[in-house]
């Protein structure tokens, strides 16, 4: 290994010790509260090191999303690969985005602050950006191909739109996570029904939904 590839090597090892970093400050702080200084101390460097490869918080916080979006991506990924139909990928895909929201509950917060914040980085993080971009688009796109399986295997109706039916289920399965998140432990004490009753219906409703005639 020449002395080229062996620091860009190096330098790959250091912005991830930083976003390990970040996330124990992140996760427990949040967002708001979190700090570049708070950073820094956790990962054992000084300031300067710290802005030579992370120039504000933005840019640590899309680093840190661009993880989840990984770690999520690869979660479907695994599915897709299945030797299933299309339509129970598409079930299998949507109990594995609730597991994610529970075995990983800060990625799932930080994707979801994503999508909603918007937040916007300089001219020299637009390149972290632009794989968060892509890397959550390419989540869609799993679904999306999914989708696409089923439609050619029977399995799914002719007459949807992949890639928008995508971002539906997207936007359903969100709502409803939430809801078990909040509602979770009063529908233990006081309905006849759990959250994991609840979740299966709702799979159940949109397989139906997706069914052909």
């Amino acid at each position: 290994m020449g002395i080229k590839e062996r620091r860009e090597r190096e330098r790959l090892q250091r912005r991830n010790d930083i976003l390990d970093a970040a996330e124990k400050v992140f996760f427990e702080n949040g967002y708001a509260a979190a700090k570049m200084d708070d950073v820094a101390q956790e990962a054992e460097l000084s300031k300067g090191t710290l802005y030579l490869h992370f120039k504000n918080k933005e840019e640590i916080y899309f680093g840190l999303t661009y993880r989840a979006l990984t770690n999520l991506r690869g979660r479907f990924q695994i599915i897709l690969d299945g030797k299933d139909n299309g339509l129970e990928k598409v079930r299998k895909i949507g109990l594995a985005y609730r597991k994610f929201a529970e075995e990983e509950p800060e990625f799932y917060k930080t994707i979801a602050f994503y999508e909603m914040a918007q937040l916007e980085a300089n001219e020299e993080g637009l390149q972290i950006v632009e794989k968060c971009h892509k890397e959550g688009q390419g989540v869609l796109e799993l679904v999306a191909a999914a989708l696409q399986q089923g439609i050619q295997d029977g399995s799914v109706r002719k007459d949807i739109d992949p890639m928008k039916t995508a971002f539906l289920l997207q936007g359903l399965s969100n709502g409803m996570i939430q809801l078990i998140a909040r509602e979770g432990k009063h529908m233990q004490k006081f309905e006849m029904f759990n959250a994991d009753e609840l979740m299966q219906d709702f799979i159940q409703m949109i397989r139906r939904g997706l069914e052909p005639d």
